[in-house]
């Protein structure tokens, strides 16, 4: 025959190994003729079919070959060839148990394509079809492969056990100020105001200083009236006799500073100086001087930042996780690195129906002020219980949205698939609620490769009995 057609049965037989081929064709003195040898008399004879590098590289040739440093090239003869499936060829056609022959199937395609035939034949590359035995093909679903396979595939299995799973949910949210700790100043009588400190809007302002100076006909009446009460030779020295006039005074919201001057100098100031409720952030300031304020206006609005709230929006599939009281942790997208620690104080009883998520509340520590309101945050609550639970690594789960299954080794090269429910994940863990027991050993590598296997064996055993009907 010629080269052309040595060459095309040569990669024939490499292609069916699963290996790469590559042809050197250095230059010879004088070109000499080929025998080309079939596969069946080649491993009758003995007789080689292609020669390897000695070193084992992926370097192969039709004819004898030297290396650059003068070795041989390795003969390679048809019984020490690479089969695609190591199983069938370690099994020949003939092979028999205690019981006599096996009885044989089917025949399956060579190349693994889904292709049966109830008798011999050959591909168009010239191979022959694998016999498939009975109890080959389990009828439970389970999958064999062989040492030689799973050691190729990087089977590895891992018995389930108990573990405790931390599990974070992660939800992004926003700071808001503490509804108990903002104040408004407002008048609760007709005023007017006569001079406004120097605080503005993003002012910090402490507790007790001063803001205006406002003048009210009402507020002056009631300090009249108090100090007539308290410095009358007749009621002076009795206390329930100012006491009306007193709470008069704080009715109108007047400072208590501003109460005790009067007390300490005996005179009605024409003006009463109005200071800060709280130590706060100036949110709101309304007040101009010579403006007069009807009762109920708002002059000031003071928040106070030292506590703040997170509001986070926790995901809809994971509200039954959070619960009060649950350890938070809060990153600050403008300080990176830094962390912010708190606790699940409420979970507000509704979901936005838009996003379709729920708030729950952190409050947070701002000893530096550095939280503001409206500022983006990242929180990652902690929803572990501490109980231990039977889990299995992540990667052992196959999730078809519907179902989740997991190959159990039963060893011998036999992996059987099954259908298991889950729980909380965490840490690259996943619980298992049902489907295993403490101590099955689960595939956690190369699982897709046993399912493409099961599936194909599956679609193989659909094809037989097509056949056979």
């Amino acid at each position: 025959m010629t080269r052309a057609l040595t060459a095309s049965l040569a990669a024939a037989l490499i292609a069916a190994a699963g290996i790469a081929f590559v042809v050197a064709s250095p230059q010879r003195p004088a070109a000499r003729a080929v025998a080309v040898i079939g596969p069946a008399s080649a491993e009758e004879s003995g007789a080689p079919i292609y020669y390897q590098d000695p070193d084992g590289k992926a370097s192969y040739s039709l004819v004898p070959r030297k290396t650059p440093d003068g070795r041989d090239y390795r003969p390679v003869p048809a019984g020490a060839d690479i089969s695609f499936d190591d199983e069938q060829a370690a099994a020949p056609p003939t092979a028999t148990t205690a019981g006599g022959e096996r009885k044989i199937k089917y025949y399956r395609n060579p190349m693994g394509l889904p292709d049966t035939s109830p008798t011999p034949k050959k591909d168009s590359m010239g191979m022959d079809y694998i016999p498939v035995y009975e109890g080959e093909d389990s009828e439970d679903g389970s999958v064999k492969l062989s040492p030689g396979k799973i050691q190729r595939t990087g089977v590895k299995s891992e018995p389930a056990a108990r573990r405790v799973i931390r599990t974070i949910v992660r939800a992004p949210g926003t700071i808001a100020l503490d509804e108990r700790r903002i104040s408004v100043i407002a008048m609760r009588s007709e005023s007017f105001i006569l001079k406004v400190a120097d605080v503005t809007t993003g002012s910090h302002v402490a507790k007790g200083q001063p803001l205006m100076e406002v003048y009210s006909p009402s507020v002056s009446s009631a300090a009249a009236e108090y100090l007539a009460t308290i410095t009358s030779k007749t009621t002076a020295g009795d206390v329930q006799y100012g006491r009306g006039s007193r709470q008069r005074l704080m009715n109108l919201d007047v400072p208590e500073s501003a109460i005790a001057a009067i007390e300490n100098s005996r005179t009605v100031p024409t003006s009463i100086a109005w200071t800060s409720p709280r130590d706060g952030i100036v949110l709101e300031r309304n007040a101009i001087e010579g403006m007069r304020v009807q009762p109920g206006g708002v002059l000031f609005r003071i928040a106070d930042h030292s506590m703040v709230w997170a509001l986070i929006d926790v995901a809809e599939r994971d509200l039954g996780m959070i619960a009060k009281g649950q350890p938070v942790t809060v990153k600050a997208r403008s300080f990176p690195g830094r962390e912010f620690t708190g606790k699940v104080q409420v979970i507000y009883p509704e979901i936005n129906k838009e996003t379709r998520t729920a708030r729950v509340r952190i409050e947070l520590q701002n000893p530096d002020l550095i939280l503001l309101h409206d500022m983006y945050v990242d929180a990652g609550i902690d929803t572990g219980s501490g109980e231990a639970a039977l889990t299995v690594p992540e990667s052992a789960v196959m999730d078809t949205g519907s179902r989740q299954a997991v190959f159990v080794d039963r060893g011998q090269g036999r992996l059987e698939p099954r259908e298991v429910k889950l729980g909380n994940r965490g840490g690259g863990f996943v619980e298992v609620r049902d489907g295993l027991a403490e101590g099955d050993a689960v595939v956690v590598s190369a699982n897709f490769l046993i399912d493409a296997e099961s599936n194909l064996k599956a679609a193989l055993k659909g094809f037989a009995e097509g056949a056979q009907q």
